[in-house]
């Protein structure tokens, strides 16, 4: 992650902020300690005054959980740093990570959770339907536009998982749909829908959009909060710090309407 080149909004970085404190919190404090040469196996695991040999079950077990809290300690670290080089104050409180209970409606009256597990069912560049130019390539996957591709540089550069259109199904369309992106947020256990229109001063593209807000809105999906639209224009450069900001919107939502 290229986190000092990418723009992070106030809100989301005040929620991955928070976020990282909560996981920090349900995690026991592990230390590691050398001992001496003499014993069998120097490199201790101390957890609540116990101790616990490297090469025991136990041992690895808190090793591992040690590992996370250093990974987790860095990234605060980071976003912390960062916090505080542009604003004076602390992280509001109100950004706080829980999950969010979205649901889309996929073929039947049953809500499916827009959770970890179905952003995980979803089959990554599964579209095959016609085939896609080979200028704009990024991590081995070809992208059908320059601003795709921006897209999924920015999404990668934040840390962001995301699935290149994957297949979906909507309730009230008779086949699968193919978002440009599905990414994921952990901080609040939900994914969003993100199209891309390109050409937007073209009807086509207004009328296709059209469309498309009428089948995310038959599957119970809302506009900003669950479904993300951005333009661009084939001679303009596609803008990530106007899409942050719809980013941001969309996350800081789904935060408040979630309580």
């Amino acid at each position: 992650m290229e986190l000092f080149n990418t723009y992070i909004p106030r809100e989301y970085l005040a929620l991955k902020i928070n976020y990282i404190w909560q996981q920090l919190g349900k995690l026991p404090v592990v230390m590691l300690q050398k001992y001496s040469k003499a014993d069998s196996d120097p490199m201790k695991i101390i957890v609540n005054n116990h101790r616990y040999n490297l090469s025991t079950e136990k041992g690895k077990y808190y090793y591992e959980i040690l590992k996370t809290r250093d990974t987790l300690t860095r990234e605060l670290n980071v976003y912390q740093a960062i916090w505080d080089s542009n604003f004076k104050s602390d992280p509001p409180k109100d950004c706080d990570p829980h999950p969010a209970g979205r649901v889309i409606y996929v073929d039947t009256n049953k809500p499916v959770f827009m959770n970890k597990a179905y952003f995980d069912s979803l089959e990554n560049d599964a579209n095959t339907s016609y085939p896609k130019p080979d200028n704009y390539e990024f991590n081995g996957i070809k992208y059908r536009s320059a601003a795709e591709r921006e897209i999924a540089i920015f999404y990668t550069e934040s840390g962001i998982p995301f699935k290149y259109e994957p297949k979906v199904f909507l309730k009230g369309m008779p086949k699968a749909t193919y978002p440009d992106f599905v990414p994921y947020f952990k901080e609040i256990d939900n994914c969003k829908f993100h199209e891309h229109f390109g050409m937007s001063d073209y009807s086509d593209y207004y009328k296709t959009s059209k469309i498309k807000f009428g089948n995310f809105a038959n599957a119970g999906l809302v506009q900003d909060l669950d479904v993300i639209f951005t333009t661009s224009n084939d001679d303009t450069t596609f803008d990530p710090r106007h899409f942050s900001a719809k980013l941001n919107a969309a996350i800081y939502g789904t935060v408040i309407i979630s309580k």
